[in-house]
């Protein structure tokens, strides 16, 4: 028995079309959930962000431009005022000097340690799990009690370093009188308690590095070291850059070491290091109580975060490129015919 099925009418004919069905509302929530609900997922990230982070940057912009004292309040509108007066201080200046100084001192150094730690690490050892985590506890310590600890390993008469320096026959180091060797001081603490973190995020960038580059580039004769720089150090770029411009915000923000290197936490009687951020906590509330300048001093301290980490991200993209673009040259094996 043949089954007839009803033909559509030709387009033309005259013959009335079937009005399309409207999608039913469970229809249309389904098309809403597809395109809406990633937004969603990831909307708190961003309104905690709004919250914690925006907000107070553009609310310290705001203070930035009044009078704002600690102890009277929001005053009157001033403008650029603010800036003005601390750029004319000689203090902010030398505190520039020190930041800068303290960060180079232990960026650069903090870096280059972590990523020959992490290469270290990942290769065959015994107890890897126990290593690789005991690389991670002076991140866990305290900051204070780590600085407190290495005040007392810098001490200037009694210290562990100065007395190890007169053991071998070296003249004892003013560590808190000279301002270089302040800066070292202070470079030291900071490499111990990051040192190891940063190493941790290296570790976890090489082991997803694929085993098979590797075993290609020890066919070819490749050493270690070739290894190093022509597989790992491309294959981990993208971390390189997060790491350097993670220890370029945190080298410029630091606080907690230099606060806590002697006794008053100014900086030294010279305030030869006397951080930027640590001159804002002098400026808000220390002998000046001005809320305003320490607002223009937060503002120029984000500005030049924003410049050095700009900086940083193409010097160190560049090298990441250009050592992807050199890759070693395979040597050709030929088989002689017996």
């Amino acid at each position: 028995m043949a089954v007839l099925t009803p033909q559509r009418p030709a387009p033309g004919s005259g013959a009335p079309e079937r009005e399309s069905r409207r999608l039913g509302f469970s229809q249309r929530l389904g098309r809403w959930d597809v395109k809406l609900s990633p937004y969603l997922y990831i909307s708190p990230f961003f309104i905690l962000f709004a919250v914690t982070g925006l907000f107070p940057l553009a609310y310290t912009a705001y203070v930035s431009v009044h009078d704002w004292s600690l102890l009277g309040g929001q005053g009157e509108f001033v403008g650029l005022q603010n800036f003005s007066d601390v750029l004319a201080q000689p203090t902010f200046w030398k505190s520039l000097g020190n930041t800068l100084s303290i960060f180079v001192l232990s960026s650069v150094p903090q870096v280059i340690i972590a990523i020959t730690i992490a290469a270290l690490l990942d290769q065959n050892l015994r107890s890897a799990t126990f290593w690789r985590m005991g690389v991670l506890i002076p991140y866990v310590v305290a900051p204070v009690a780590v600085s407190m600890i290495f005040g007392r390993l810098f001490a200037d008469q009694y210290g562990l370093i100065n007395s190890m320096l007169g053991i071998i026959g070296m003249d004892p180091i003013a560590w808190h009188g000279d301002r270089l060797a302040s800066h070292v001081a202070i470079a030291s603490i900071v490499n111990y308690r990051w040192v190891g973190y940063n190493a941790l995020i290296f570790l976890a960038a090489m082991q997803a590095v694929p085993r098979e580059l590797y075993e290609a580039a020890v066919i070819d004769g490749a050493g270690r070291v070739r290894q190093f720089f022509s597989i790992t150090v491309p294959q981990i770029r993208a971390t390189i850059i997060f790491v350097v411009i993670t220890s370029t915000i945190g080298g410029l923000q630091i606080f907690d070491e230099v606060r806590m290197f002697d006794a008053t936490g100014l900086g030294g009687p010279d305030r030869n290091w006397m951080t930027t951020v640590l001159y804002l906590y002098d400026v808000a509330w220390g002998n000046q109580h001005s809320l305003g300048r320490a607002s223009a001093v937060a503002w120029m301290l984000f500005l030049l975060i924003v410049l050095i980490g700009f900086v940083n991200f193409l010097i160190t993209r560049q090298i990441s490129t250009s050592g992807a673009a050199k890759k070693p040259k395979r040597k050709s094996i030929t088989r002689g015919n017996a």
